[in-house]
C-alpha cells in the first residue's frame, strides 16, 4: 500500500456493537444504538475526532512558540442537520489555554495553522461543514501568586 492510502477493519460483534480496528492496529467498540451510551457512536467519534486533531496542532505549535502550556482543553459542539443523512453542518470548536503569560497572539496563530494548514479532519469535513473558533487562556494558579507576590 501506498504510504498516503491508510486501511481500517469494522467487524460486527452483535447487538449493534462493532470492533472498529485502526490502521494502527487499536480496537475501538462502536455502538448504533446512541442511547445505550456504553461506546462511542460513530458520529461522537467524528466529533472528538476534530477536535483531537486540532488539540494536537495546538499543543505542538504553542511548545514550538515556547509559550508554558500548563493545561490545555478543546470544547467541541457540533450542529447536524434535521433531515437524513442528519450530517454534520457547524462545528463550534472553543480552545482553553492554561498556561504561565501565554502570549495571546501565539494562540491565535496556532489556531490558524491548525484551521489552515495541519488539521486532516477539519480539512475532511469542512467543505461541508462549517467551523468556527474561539479560544480564552487562564493564567496557571502558581504564575498568578508568583505575579502577586512580587
Amino acid at each position: 500500500m501506498a504510504d498516503n492510502t491508510y486501511k481500517a477493519i469494522i467487524q460486527y460483534a452483535g447487538d449493534e456493537f462493532f470492533i472498529g480496528t485502526t490502521p494502527s492496529g487499536h480496537a475501538q467498540t462502536i455502538d448504533s444504538k446512541g442511547e445505550r451510551k456504553s461506546a462511542p457512536t460513530p458520529l461522537e467519534m467524528l466529533l472528538v475526532s476534530v477536535a483531537a486533531c486540532t488539540a494536537v496542532d495546538i499543543v505542538s505549535i504553542l511548545e514550538k512558540k515556547r509559550q508554558l502550556v500548563t493545561d490545555y482543553k478543546v470544547e467541541i459542539t457540533g450542529e447536524r442537520r434535521e433531515e437524513h443523512p442528519r450530517a454534520f453542518v457547524k462545528f463550534y470548536i472553543h480552545h482553553i489555554v492554561y498556561g504561565d503569560a501565554v502570549s495571546e497572539q501565539a494562540v491565535r496563530q496556532a489556531i490558524e495553522l491548525s484551521d489552515t494548514k495541519y488539521c486532516s479532519v477539519a480539512a475532511t469535513v469542512r467543505p461541508t461543514a462549517e467551523i468556527t473558533t474561539s479560544f480564552e487562556i487562564i493564567e496557571s494558579l502558581k504564575f498568578k501568586e508568583k505575579k502577586e507576590n512580587l
